[in-house]
């Protein structure tokens, strides 16, 4: 277990500036309780009388993400972002079909929606259609009233990612949640960029009706090789009576009959069935998200916010003059994350977008999120846990591999074989006999003085990623290798 971890490049070792993905170090503090046998042990069918410090834990949990998002209710039950997306898009399917619109089925998603949107649309059973955006990265507001007045008489749902995937803030949010609530369709938020919001604005205060949030990301639990996220949902009064039940155990309704824009309907239970296996999800690391909004407060996390959003424009400025900022705002500015354009550079000098993130490895960095929402681009998230020195060495790691790429633009290396194309550099690779590459060891290993003295080691050197996708390899043992 020990030499599995030693592998791995972790918050406290260097910055993960994966875009989308919100790494945050998280406090030993926050962790801790996950440990107590009071959390740890207790089943999740437990007898609620049992249960009783969890229930509280529940419920003022539900309070505070409820304060932060202006949200009247809050279903704990999903267990990751896009599993939240599917809860809220059923909670929508339940609201039209409950009003006696169950034939309503379009989903518009933007351009600049989180990626797993139109799949989670799709799995709810309603049909997408493509919202375009304009050369800033905002949606095309134009485009959006065409679709929504084309479709007015199916819409369902409109999702939006605020601010979006491209980094940007939409300046015509409210005009946008107002567009597809005029054409009868419910605004689904994507919250996935929350971490740019919080206690600076709520989503229920300009136009969302449904919103997911990511436990492991905004609310510092960790990601754990996919798991274990949690995603709940908020909804406003309107949609809590459609919040996910469960058939074990009795979540009791937090609605009214007068909640229910038809109170005759058909529908016996309102609520849709339950999401998840357990009633409140992935409640044993509940406490994490708990312990950090209490230990936070108001002002430390609406300073968090503020954190993120500085450090993401620090790097962008940093960056500029090397590397092509996608979309900015009309300020010049980003939000919480920034697209680098790389796609240049395989014109100029046979370089791709993974070479550069390999070689970011030789620097002791994971590398960003690559190639999406734009091919051969990275999206940069650096979160408010960075320093400024933490941002600085990452910015002079980029600049120092714009340096590279500008050798072999002027021919000083070699378009195939150079310090991009056989990144990451491993201590095999540097101590064997034979070193037949024309730049030395010392530049391959050590690019920097931050190296010499905390050098992250990559397990294994390059490898062919396109092959590894499309051919299945069995790695499992012969049967002789049973026998004794």
């Amino acid at each position: 277990m020990n030499r599995l971890q030693a592998k791995d490049l972790s918050l406290t070792t260097a910055m993960i500036p994966l875009g989308s993905c919100t790494m945050k170090l998280n406090a030993t503090a926050e962790m801790i309780p996950v440990s107590w046998p009071e959390f740890a042990q207790i089943h999740p069918f437990a007898p609620l009388e049992q249960t009783q410090g969890y229930q509280t834990l529940f419920q003022q949990l539900e309070q505070m993400l409820s304060e932060i998002t202006g949200f009247a209710g809050i279903s704990l039950q999903p267990n990751a972002g896009s599993q939240g997306e599917y809860t809220g898009l059923l909670v929508i399917r339940q609201y039209h079909e409950q009003r006696g619109e169950g034939h309503r089925n379009i989903c518009l998603i933007p351009e600049s929606a989180h990626g797993t949107n139109p799949a989670s649309a799709v799995m709810a059973g309603m049909k997408v259609v493509p919202v375009v955006c304009d050369e800033d990265g905002n949606i095309d507001v134009d485009d959006l009233k065409a679709k929504a007045e084309k479709h007015q008489d199916s819409l369902a749902a409109l999702m939006v990612t605020y601010p979006s995937t491209h980094g940007v803030f939409e300046e015509a949010i409210e005009e946008i949640c107002a567009i597809a609530h005029q054409h009868g369709g419910q605004v689904y938020m994507d919250g996935a960029n929350m971490n740019a919001q919080v206690g600076l604005c709520r989503p229920a205060d300009f136009g969302a009706d449904v919103c997911h949030l990511n436990l492991h990301k905004t609310f510092c639990i960790p990601h754990g090789g996919g798991g274990p996220g949690v995603g709940p949902i908020g909804v406003m009064p309107h949609l809590k009576a459609f919040l996910p039940g469960h058939s074990v155990v009795d979540l009791k309704e937090t609605y009214s009959e007068s909640d229910l824009q038809n109170p005759k309907s058909k529908i016996q239970n309102p609520r849709i069935g339950a999401i998840a296996s357990a009633p409140w999800g992935s409640s044993s690391i509940l406490p994490i998200s708990w312990m950090y909004i209490a230990l936070m407060g108001a002002a430390g996390l609406t300073r968090a916010t503020g954190v993120a959003i500085l450090n993401a424009n620090y790097i962008a400025k940093r960056l500029e003059n090397d590397y092509p900022i996608l979309y900015k705002g009309k300020n010049g500015l980003v939000a919480h994350e920034c697209i680098l354009d790389l796609r240049q550079f395989k014109k100029t000098a046979g370089i791709e977008v993974d070479d550069i993130a390999k070689r970011l490895i030789d620097y002791g960095f994971h590398p960003p999120t690559v190639s999406w929402p734009v091919a051969g681009t990275v999206m940069v998230e650096p979160t408010e846990s960075e320093s400024k020195q933490e941002l600085d060495r990452f910015c002079d790691a980029m600049i120092a591999i714009r340096a590279e790429i500008r050798e072999i633009e002027q021919g000083q290396a070699d378009r195939q074989n150079n310090l991009l194309k056989n990144a990451p550099h491993t201590a095999e690779i540097l101590i064997s006999d034979e070193w037949d590459r024309p730049y030395s060891r010392q530049r391959a290993a050590y690019p920097t003085s931050w190296t010499r003295e905390n050098k992250f080691w990559a397990a294994t050197g390059r490898i062919d990623n396109a092959y590894g996708d499309r051919n299945l390899i069995c790695a499992c043992l012969p049967m002789e290798a049973y026998a004794e």
